[in-house]
């Protein structure tokens, strides 16, 4: 480590001598996710920054049922306490006829572990003459009915759990409102459509921001292509007027469903899934990834994170759309699990299946033999370093911290892989000591990836 220092001191002093030429970005204890460029001054070497695609796993879900069919969509899957919910628009196309075979209806299904899933038998409204099935509503808005469990503080009982979504009765087209208190059981909140300017014709949602400490929501609409809005609202039934997402510095595309949220670790970052449409190509769909510090401002990545090679059936007309939901399954506390849908229009019925994250895992700043990433001015509150990283055999990740007043400190390497390393340096830790104050992170890299940081009260 003294070789080390010595081979980097003289650029380290340069840098040393330059954090104070930049406004400090607070940071505070908040953790810190490479998912856009906000805190990177320069990557050096063979340092890259890439997003990360999920690594596929089990199939979930098989629409096989009378109500469900080939054509099944719109996928809201969350957790409340020990059990997950799902629910879903259950519709069939007839290819051959060109027509649907059956009303759209909304259904619903549950599990205890993420996996396996049961559709049970509401008895709510019937289907061909019985009431044996998992349909959950079968009013305004089938065709996209999007819930979440409301987390807002002062929200109601009878509201614990809302939705919104699409519909046009005598002919006032826009997005509803609805409540539940067991999500089972739903109601209109109110009588009119409360979101009125959008096309509304996928997957609209909305959800309670514990930053914003504001209902958000995220819907469709044309800017000559696809594209998505946003509005906000205190009482989920006023809101704000609608705009379009911004990303700067990238192309506009065709984007369908946007599976919008707080990053759950990092709330402060929304996360999205939006799904570009290609209607040059046989109008398939793709996944794809973006993030936002001020919710409506976006780091759209182009790559696809579910390519079309996933398994399976995945290059057909919109046969591959990301889900709205991000959850950690038991005994999985390291990564997280979500669904993408494959076989739409292909077969008899359709398919949901389970892909994994790395926590913090859907960008990766890597280095291969001597890679650097050099942070922009920080200020943090904390008494220690905590490091998300995957350190191949015979790798590392040396930290170093630049001061204002001059004075660099060299982490000892670390190895491994954790998604909580504890940077340890070799003597007396500087990280309470200069807390509150201008610095810079340098982090140096050879045969590891780095997904986050975050500066805390010492364990």
């Amino acid at each position: 480590m003294q070789r080390l220092f010595l081979l980097l001191s003289p650029l380290m002093i340069v840098l040393s001598l330059t954090v104070s030429a930049q406004e400090p970005i607070e940071i505070g204890n908040r953790r810190e996710l490479f998912v856009d460029d906000f805190l990177i001054e320069s990557l050096e070497g063979d340092a890259k920054q890439t997003v990360q695609q999920p690594t596929p796993q089990e199939v979930v879900l098989v629409t096989d049922k009378p109500w469900e069919g080939n054509t099944c969509a719109y996928y809201s899957i969350f957790q409340d306490s020990d059990l997950y919910r799902m629910y879903y628009r259950g519709s069939h196309w007839d290819t051959d006829k060109k027509k649907a075979t059956h009303p759209e209806v909304v259904c619903y299904a549950e599990s205890t572990d993420g996996i396996n899933w049961k559709k049970p038998e509401l008895g709510l409204f019937e289907f061909d003459g019985s009431k044996a099935n998992n349909i959950v509503w079968d009013g305004i808005g089938t065709h996209c009915f999007t819930p979440f469990l409301d987390t807002n503080p002062d929200s109601p009982p009878a509201a614990k759990y809302k939705a919104i979504s699409r519909g046009r009765p005598l002919g006032k087209k826009g997005l509803y409102v609805f409540q539940s208190a067991d999500a089972i059981h739903w109601s209109l909140m109110h009588d009119e459509p409360v979101i009125t300017q959008g096309a509304f014709d996928s997957q609209n949602l909305a959800f309670w921001d514990p930053e914003l400490k504001k209902y958000r929501c995220y819907f469709r609409d044309f800017r000559k292509i696809r594209d998505i809005k946003w509005c906000v609202s205190d009482d989920f039934i006023n809101w704000t007027e609608p705009a379009f997402l911004e990303y700067p510095n990238q192309p506009l595309e065709h984007l369908y469903t946007n599976a919008i949220r707080n990053d759950p670790r990092a709330p402060h970052i929304m996360i999205g899934f939006p799904t570009r449409y290609l209607p040059k190509e046989g109008q398939r769909v793709e996944p794809t990834f973006m993030s936002s510090r001020d919710g409506y401002t976006f780091h759209r990545w182009l790559e696809p994170v579910v390519p079309e090679s996933a398994p399976e059936d995945r290059t057909g007309n919109r046969s591959n759309y990301m889900t709205w939901g991000l959850l950690e399954l038991p005994d999985k506390p390291q990564e997280w699990s979500v669904y993408a849908t494959e076989a739409y229009y292909t077969g008899p019925d359709s398919r949901v299946r389970r892909f994994t994250y790395r926590k913090d895992g859907y960008v990766a700043i890597t280095g291969e033999q001597k890679g650097t990433l050099a942070t922009k001015s920080l200020s943090y509150d904390g008494s220690e370093l905590s490091l998300n990283a995957n350190v191949a055999k015979g790798g590392r990740v040396v930290v170093e911290m630049l001061t204002e007043s001059g004075p660099v400190w060299v982490s000892d390497p670390i190895t491994g892989d954790n998604l909580d390393h504890t940077v340890n340096w070799p003597s007396k830790s500087p990280i309470q000591k200069y807390s509150g104050q201008p610095i810079q992170l340098r982090f140096h890299l050879k045969d590891a990836a780095l997904y986050s940081f975050k500066f805390q009260t010492e364990k």
